[in-house]
């Protein structure tokens, strides 16, 4: 096999398991190792920088980051990239929101996430807090200055594809949508994803796709499973995400993630 010279990885039913967690001492032996030899270790994420970064407490930037769906791109401690959505692209987003009642969202920035006090629940809040570790309320997301990165909208489980459809018909102009499945929808700024942030990560190191593995889940990774030259999909996987892969690894609740890498770096 080709040497591997970057490991992108997707977290939520990837990298840790169904408690949120992973074998810290373990994954610390790997990122060693991977350091010796020079390879390159990248979160690849739906979810908040911020969020992302907890994880790896004290030793973030040992570590890269391609958060919000590809919309944030940091290497170690650089920021290289952020996708920043239109104002008047926001403004229509909200719009037809606003004419959805059924739609929850938050509306991912630069420095923080904010949710529309009078129209979110506050058990949405307190859910959302898990993905969002610096989310505030605010009375109106019009009058918010931050860059906006991300619109994640969460709609009812059984209509998750008739919106994602509904969505790539009626906001054509600036946003592109992509789900994870699961009643989850996040609008990121058109030529956004995990693929698109790995690229740029990739032609900073000057590493060919064909020297990276990638690992995801869900459809949301299924770019990036693509555009590595080594694309593992996780036994829990869905269909398509499969069908994307190059292999099939244990699932994430068996640390299918760790047991590979160790595997690629003969651990």
């Amino acid at each position: 096999m080709t040497q591997i010279k970057m490991v992108a990885v997707d977290v939520d039913g990837t990298f840790v398991d169904h408690n949120h967690t992973f074998d810290v001492s373990r994954f610390r032996r790997i990122l060693n190792r991977m350091t010796e030899v020079g390879a390159e270790f990248v979160i690849a994420s739906g979810n908040q920088y911020w969020q992302l970064r907890d994880y790896f407490p004290g030793y973030d930037e040992e570590i890269s980051f391609v958060a919000e769906n590809g919309a944030y791109v940091k290497d170690h401690s650089d920021i290289v990239f952020v996708g920043e959505i239109e104002h008047d692209v926001v403004l229509r987003t909200l719009d037809w929101i606003e004419s959805h009642p059924d739609i929850e969202t938050v509306m991912s920035c630069l420095n923080c996430a904010f949710v529309e006090r009078g129209r979110m629940r506050e058990d949405f809040f307190e859910y959302m807090r898990m993905y969002y570790h610096r989310m505030e309320w605010v009375d109106d997301l019009r009058a918010i200055t931050d860059p906006a990165l991300k619109f994640a909208l969460t709609v009812p489980h059984d209509k998750t594809m008739a919106y994602y459809d509904e969505i790539r018909a009626t906001l054509t102009t600036g946003l592109v949508p992509t789900s994870s499945g699961h009643g989850a929808i996040d609008l990121i700024v058109d030529g956004c994803h995990k693929a698109s942030g790995l690229d740029k990560l990739a032609e900073r190191w000057d590493i060919d796709p064909a020297e990276c593995a990638t690992f995801g889940d869900g459809g949301n990774d299924i770019e990036m499973l693509r555009w590595a030259g080594h694309g593992y999909a996780m036994a829990n996987a869905t269909d398509e995400v499969k069908e994307a892969a190059d292999y099939i690894c244990p699932s994430n609740n068996e640390q299918g993630v760790l047991s590979t890498l160790e595997e690629l770096f003969n651990l």
